[in-house]
């Protein structure tokens, strides 16, 4: 065997074994199960506040889900939309009215306007509905999740377990009835990347100095100490930042071992790639090193896969390639697992080249984050800074 036959031979034998080192580290955390809660004797009253715009996949049915949430105590559901010309407008208060019968349960459209130029959508909305909470915790739930009818009580009763925990929140997992191509990269994204990083550094108690903000709920005493959601102002990711300074005033942020869905669907490779450039941009916005440097070594193992693979069919060393070869079907193979480990969809095999090339496309989205420094989310335009920062000026609005 030549000294290039070797080389290309040690090196596809070294990048297996750190996949499947990887894998096996990911597929642990996942299994993580927080230590058990006793329900609480009296439920806190909850402010739940939901930002609409537009319709989501599976609309409906994701009001409904938290319209129909079984809450043991008084509830608060304020669905906040800018206008009445949203196409949302109609079917929320439908179901609202529809769901009028349970006592405890109180569920209210209101209208937040269009945000002010340095101001996201999202968190217009988050400051209204703040404002008129009535809930002694506050909760928000994103528009495109369905959560589980017990899951806001789980959360509660997590929230309340510890002196020091000021916000919790649910992991997401991402999930689809019929996946397109796009919504297989989607939910890869989610279920073999995001969240099991989020399982993996947050360890057996939970403990992040970030949130992902899908469903979180907070303490009032926790938002007041950082100034409440306004002192997100500026960025484009409130949760992550509101998430930092929660960490930073002496609060616990603890992620629950139940995750909440995300429905996804109908998603085309274009609209994939925006999507994907868009939370490249979103991890700009907190992030820790040490979650941000797990998806890096994996992507990095996946790129010396495919170009030792290139290299050695290049110098004929066929050993050496197939066991390259072997290597990337690893790669993909781990992340098609940790995607089912983790409660995603099945992947039909003509799409298991999907995660095979996520690595590489990857690369390519960073490099479009460097260069062209404008996002669209939710019908809106935002110039950004560095990081997550909104550019000054930058209108909010397409």
């Amino acid at each position: 065997m030549s000294a290039a036959s070797r080389f290309f031979f040690l090196l596809g034998a070294l990048v297996l074994w750190a996949i499947a080192r990887s894998h096996r580290r990911l597929a642990r955390a996942l299994s993580r199960e927080l230590p058990a809660l006793k329900p609480l004797p009296v439920y806190p009253s909850v402010t739940v506040i939901r930002p609409i715009r537009g319709l989501d996949v599976g609309a409906r049915e994701n009001i409904l889900a938290l319209l129909d949430s079984a809450y043991p105590g008084e509830l608060e559901i304020l669905c906040i939309l800018d206008s009445k010309d949203d196409p949302a407008y109609p079917l929320v208060s439908e179901l609202i009215q529809s769901r009028r019968s349970n006592p405890r349960t109180r569920a209210a459209v209101l209208l937040a306007d269009a945000p002010p130029p340095g101001r996201t959508g999202k968190l217009n909305a988050m400051l209204l509905g703040a404002r008129e909470a009535k809930g002694e915790l506050i909760a928000f739930s994103d528009s495109d999740t369905r959560p589980r009818a017990d899951l806001l009580s789980k959360l509660v009763e997590l929230l309340l377990s510890g002196p020091r925990i000021g916000a919790v929140f649910a992991p997401i997992v991402a999930v689809v009835d019929s996946p397109t191509v796009g919504d297989v990269g989607y939910a890869l994204l989610v279920n073999a990347w995001y969240s099991p990083a989020v399982a993996l550094v947050a360890g057996t108690q939970g403990e992040l100095p970030f949130i992902m903000g899908q469903m979180m709920v907070f303490k009032r005493e926790a938002l007041e100490a950082i100034g409440g959601v306004g002192c997100a102002e500026g960025q484009l990711v409130d949760d992550m930042f509101i998430g930092k300074r929660v960490s930073e005033a002496g609060w616990l942020n603890v992620v629950s071992s139940r995750s909440v869905p995300i429905i996804i669907g109908r998603m085309g490779l274009l609209q994939f790639l925006f999507t994907f450039r868009r939370w490249v941009l979103f991890s700009q916005g907190g992030l820790p090193r040490d979650f941000t440097r797990l998806n890096w070594i994996r992507g990095i193992l996946a790129w010396m896969a495919w170009v030792g693979l290139a290299g050695a069919l290049a110098s004929g060393h066929a050993a050496a390639a197939v066991l390259m070869a072997a290597a990337i079907a690893a790669f993909a193979a781990s992340q098609l697992l940790l995607q089912r480990r983790w409660g995603g969809p099945r992947v039909a095999v003509r799409h298991w080249w999907i995660p095979a090339v996520l690595p590489l496309v990857a690369a390519l989205v960073a490099l479009s984050t460097r260069i062209w420094r404008t996002v669209d989310w939710r019908g809106r335009r935002y110039t950004l800074e560095r990081g997550a920062r909104l550019g000054s000026g930058s209108p909010g609005r397409s």
